[in-house]
């Protein structure tokens, strides 16, 4: 199979997504005075595979579902352009309901996703080492609650699939993000709100320590200001297109995905890296999250200066 731009298929290249519970969202919208109600296929990995193939590159996600929810998701999975790989288990995937009717998003109720069992969770995991290994580029993407599944989980999926030749990509937080860079990954994607800091040589000193776990890229998004990039051991701003926001939540998860992208395709880090960055600048214009067309991220990504930082 081919990942697809709009229905032609361009490249044999691959991602491997790890989303271990992905989530239902339903979203309720105005439509002429009355209430619209959409129900989608959502969470981390979800939005990343998303962008992932609209780039042209094949998004091979490594899933569970179990529950009336899972049941509901599956099938609106297989609706959409990725390559499924799914295990059946009896944890509930998570949902949540977002009322959007007055332009902005509120949510009304959120349902937390079960604990994955032992079995369920050897399960998809060996799912994940298999088509990483595969694809050769993997993503690690989070549950949205912690007790899906043991943050030591990200430890030993990074060190096995880098042990065996896959570049790993992650975009995790907390206790998740600090397993996943004791296993060596390629490259880390991280807030300046999950770090801690907001002055810039704060950040880049924090950018060094996780890069001395031989991570290859450092990426760190600042909200409205330039990311910062440590590549390759050079420093670079990342200066993206302004373009007006809509809706900036899932941005960084669409540069997450451009670089993954990027980097099956091909691409040298710095140019994954601008690819990233335009997948994210196209995100913030549209309503749906992980959302673009392959066309406009290239052409923006063409825009993109990576900044050398001269210390």
């Amino acid at each position: 199979m081919f990942a697809r731009i709009g229905y032609q298929a361009v490249v044999d290249a691959r991602v491997a997504v790890f989303a271990p519970s992905p989530q239902l969202t339903v979203t309720v919208e105005d439509l002429d005075g009355e209430p619209d109600v959409h129900l989608h296929a959502g969470g981390q990995g979800f939005w990343q595979s998303r962008m992932i193939a609209a780039l042209g590159v094949e998004a091979v996600v490594c899933a569970t579902f179990g529950g009336e929810t899972g049941r509901v998701l599956h099938t609106l999975l297989e609706g959409e352009h990725v390559d499924l790989r799914s295990r059946q288990v009896a944890a509930r995937n998570g949902a949540y309901v977002h009322d959007r009717r007055d332009g902005s998003r509120s949510e009304m109720v959120e349902m937390l996703p079960d604990a994955l069992s032992r079995h369920e969770l050897d399960d998809v995991y060996e799912m994940a080492l298999v088509e990483g290994i595969r694809a050769g580029t993997a993503v690690l993407s989070g549950p949205s609650d912690d007790r899906v599944l043991p943050h030591e989980t990200y430890y030993r999926l990074t060190s096995d699939l880098t042990s065996n030749d896959c570049r790993v990509i992650v975009d995790l937080a907390g206790d998740r993000l600090a397993e996943a860079v004791r296993g060596g990954p390629h490259v880390v994607k991280v807030s300046h709100e999950e770090l801690g800091e907001e002055e810039l040589p704060k950040l880049i000193e924090k950018a060094r320590e996780i890069a001395s776990s031989c991570v290859h890229g450092v990426v760190v998004s600042r909200a409205d200001e330039p990311a910062l990039a440590l590549l390759e051991d050079e420093l670079y701003l990342v200066r993206m297109p302004k373009l007006e926001p809509v809706d900036t939540r899932g941005a960084g998860d669409s540069m997450t995905a451009g670089i993954s992208a990027g980097l099956a395709l091909g691409m040298s880090l710095t140019d994954a890296v601008k690819l990233g960055a335009a997948a994210g600048a196209v995100n913030v214009t549209r309503h749906g999250l992980g959302s673009g067309s392959g066309e406009a991220v290239r052409e923006l990504s063409k825009r993109v200066e990576l900044e050398p930082i001269e210390e």
